[in-house]
């Protein structure tokens, strides 16, 4: 036998087959519609850049995530995009460089050096939306609805949206009177959702109500009573209002338009890439254990490419999302098996069966395609549809 190692792929990549292939085109072209009725505009970004301008203020957490190898012939680093989201970004701020609000969308294949969700997968197909341009809560507003109008076009368990803010914590503890080794480890502490380390970090610390507000701080996650809770504990840290302000917004807005969704607050991490600034939100669904959806706002990425701009947007993972649609894909309607003839009355009736709906297959050394229920028969001097099988 021969080395059947050959045939493997790296750990998190994986190839669609036909029906999964299938499933993800057939959703990706669903929400592409969708975004383009809702005033989106698509675009193409490459697969590969400079790493220049790739990762150009976004932050190490993109840098490590990216697969980069030397260009032949400039000799510069390329990079294998990992997010598209800054390139969304890139185009709006110097390749458009429009003044007006901007509204783009994307779908595409990307790429991460390692793995960090589990399972693992390093190679996530990304479909995506940004409003460029407006800084008000209408931006994020839209946001937030627009991602549930798409997940309402795929056959998705029960939902729950998780809305938080990257600054809430962030000036909760700032606003701690705690040396800065202690803050690193609070905020590492709060991304684990170490509930142990938290409570021997609380022990190291000698003043009541520090060890008060801390504890608080490691309960802000929950129902939207978390929204209330925050204000009373935590409304005299500055700008703390406004942000329970904006996520009390959306989650009025989520709810008129979705009664029916879960929502959970969590205020005491930063989601997804760390070049989000402001309101963040993740979808998850029932039985999954990695959100199928992550966005939120990431005002001035755009300044490295020569204009600041106000930024809101999402990525959905297409693969995940499409495993949830439970259609059989192996099977299409109404397939046609057609014989080899040079008949021109038989290419004539192929493509008006074709142009019907039909999916016509040409029996290629005279086997039938394992999917087709009809066959194209000639009778007398016409080409007619039967039943496979039949006489």
């Amino acid at each position: 036998m021969g080395d059947t190692t050959r045939w493997l792929l790296p750990n998190g990549i994986d190839e669609l087959l036909p029906e999964q292939a299938h499933k993800v085109e057939s959703v990706r072209r669903r929400l592409l519609d969708c975004c383009q009725r809702w005033g989106y505009e698509y675009v193409v970004p490459p697969l590969v850049e400079f790493t220049d301008s790739l990762l150009v203020g976004m932050g190490a957490d993109l840098d490590l995530l990216t697969c980069k190898f030397s260009d032949q012939e400039s000799g510069r680093t390329l990079g294998v995009r990992a997010d598209i989201t800054p390139q969304a970004a890139r185009i709006d701020a110097h390749s458009l460089g429009r003044e007006e609000v901007t509204r783009l969308c994307y779908s595409g294949s990307t790429l991460r050096a390692v793995a960090n969700t589990i399972p693992a997968d390093r190679s996530p197909v990304q479909l995506g939306a940004e409003i460029f341009g407006c800084s008000t809560i209408d931006a994020d507003i839209e946001m937030s609805r627009l991602l549930l109008s798409l997940l309402e076009q795929a056959t998705t368990p029960a939902l729950t949206l998780d809305i938080g803010h990257v600054g809430f914590a962030k000036s909760v503890i700032d606003a701690l009177d705690v040396t800065d080794s202690q803050r690193e480890l609070l905020v590492d502490l709060l991304q684990q959702k170490s509930g142990p380390g938290l409570k021997r970090f609380v022990k190291q610390l000698d003043d009541e109500e520090l060890v008060s507000r801390v504890a608080t701080l490691a309960d802000m996650h929950g129902g939207t009573a978390v929204i209330d809770i925050a204000a009373e504990a935590f409304g005299d840290v500055p700008g703390v209002t406004a942000m329970l302000d904006q996520i009390a917004v959306v989650v009025a807005s989520s709810r008129s338009a979705y009664p029916d969704i879960n929502i959970y607050i969590d205020l005491t991490e930063y989601r997804g890439f760390k070049y989000h600034t402001g309101l963040v939100f993740s979808v998850y669904a029932e039985g999954v254990g990695v959100a199928i959806a992550k966005g939120g706002r990431y005002d001035n990425v755009g300044s490295a490419f020569g204009r600041a701009r106000a930024a809101t947007g999402f990525a959905i993972d297409l693969k995940t999302l499409a495993s949830f649609d439970v259609s059989d894909a192996s099977q299409l309607d109404s397939v046609v098996s057609s014989p080899i003839d040079a008949c021109e009355k038989l290419v004539v009736k192929e493509q008006e069966l074709r142009s019907s709906g039909y999916t016509v297959v040409k029996a290629l050394d005279g086997q039938h395609d394992r999917r087709a229920d009809l066959i194209l028969t000639k009778q007398g001097s016409e080409w007619q549809l039967v039943p496979i099988g039949s006489k």
